[in-house]
């Protein structure tokens, strides 16, 4: 059995660790430039078989640059493994195009295959993916069964598909629950509570705002153009001022397409987070919708105006403010939480890392 004297603190430490735990993120856009650059000209010159590898490197910078309780999480993924399930996703890809080639129906039978397939395959990844980060030495795990998978993953979105989506929400509701549910920190596993209720609840509250918007836009826009199309006036001054308000209906909307889904992530990430917890700890999510709105857009004009350069950066503000507006309520000390589930990990076994040895790289 591992000693775990080495994570008990002085009474001092243990007060501060008593208290609300606040994620950070240490991350800058300089230092991931260079890992990005590399890992792009690299997979360029290998035709993609490098990018298994560049996988590798972003998520342990990622990983390893995010702290809570002044320890950073570890990354251990096998690039071989990532590498084999993009084997799998280009012979899928092959597999369909010779089939659709062939006849149509054999592509259909290619596209159900890969849908009642693409359950087992995200199975295999989340599997893959928590066995293969851990925190202070200790893995975390998940223990989904494959027929929970089949439901999440297939059954609940054919629901939701055939109710022209009025079963989102529930759908998104089962998704999080076994994601969250099945996951694992050594031998504690995680708690969700958030109700099919409450997820309707974000999905209506975000609904009216877009049809707000909308309608606010259409009212704005949409006068001006009927009149102009309706009064009869021709020449080119009547044209030219048709085509600017139809350009500015238009940018207008992609305008407020770009705010509104950052409303949606940030009520969906607080609701998550909100409702989950690790045995008797919890955490918070205090994501602000202003906030959400000007990283995006501005990262969007980044991006636009670099010709793509500036994407790193863009991806570390938004993970930096993701990170940092989580908080962890320990129910106790961390460090003796942290020291019992090593020992509970021990007896846990690791025997199933063969089991593991693959991943879809979604």
């Amino acid at each position: 059995m591992t000693d775990t004297s080495v994570f008990r603190p002085t009474n001092e430490e243990e007060l501060q660790q008593t208290g609300p735990l606040a994620f950070s993120f240490n991350g800058t856009g300089g230092e991931y430039f260079r890992i990005w650059i590399v890992n792009l000209l690299l997979s360029i010159i290998t035709l993609g078989i490098y990018s298994a590898w560049a996988k590798v490197r972003r998520l342990k910078y990622f990983y390893g640059n995010t702290t809570v309780a002044s320890s950073s999480f570890e990354y251990h993924g096998n690039p071989v493994a990532i590498l084999k399930g993009r084997f799998v996703a280009v012979i899928l890809i092959i597999a369909y195009n010779l089939a659709l080639e062939a006849s149509g129906i054999v592509a259909l039978l290619m596209i159900i295959a890969v849908v009642f397939s693409a359950p087992w395959l995200i199975w295999k990844s989340l599997q893959f993916k928590l066995y293969n980060s851990s925190y202070r030495g200790i893995r975390f795990g998940f223990r989904g069964s494959l027929k929970q998978a089949y439901l999440v993953y297939l059954l609940w979105p054919l629901l939701s598909a055939i109710t022209f989506f009025l079963a989102a929400p529930f759908a998104h509701q089962r998704l999080k629950r076994f994601q969250h549910r099945e996951s694992r920190f050594g031998g504690t596993h995680f708690s969700f509570n958030a109700t099919v209720g409450a997820f309707y609840k974000c999905y209506l509250m975000f609904f009216a705002i877009w049809l707000a918007g909308f309608t606010l836009i259409c009212v704005l826009f949409g006068g001006t153009i009927y009149a102009m199309i309706t009064s009869g006036d021709m020449g080119d001054t009547a044209d030219a001022s048709s085509a600017f308000a139809v350009f500015a209906f238009v940018f207008a909307l992609y305008v407020w397409m770009f705010l509104v889904f950052p409303i949606f992530a940030t009520l969906i990430q607080n609701l998550i987070w909100n409702n989950t917890g690790l045995g008797e700890h919890r955490f918070q999510s205090n994501m602000k919708w202003s906030r959400v709105s000007f990283i995006a857009i501005t990262n969007i004009l980044g991006i636009i105006c670099t010709l793509g350069l500036y994407l790193p950066f863009a991806q570390i503000r938004y993970m930096k403010y993701r990170v940092e507006a989580m908080t962890l309520h320990p129910a106790g000390s961390l460090d003796h939480f942290v020291a019992a589930t090593q020992a509970q990990a021990g007896a846990t076994g690791e025997g199933l890392t063969d089991l593991l040895d693959f991943d879809l790289s979604l």
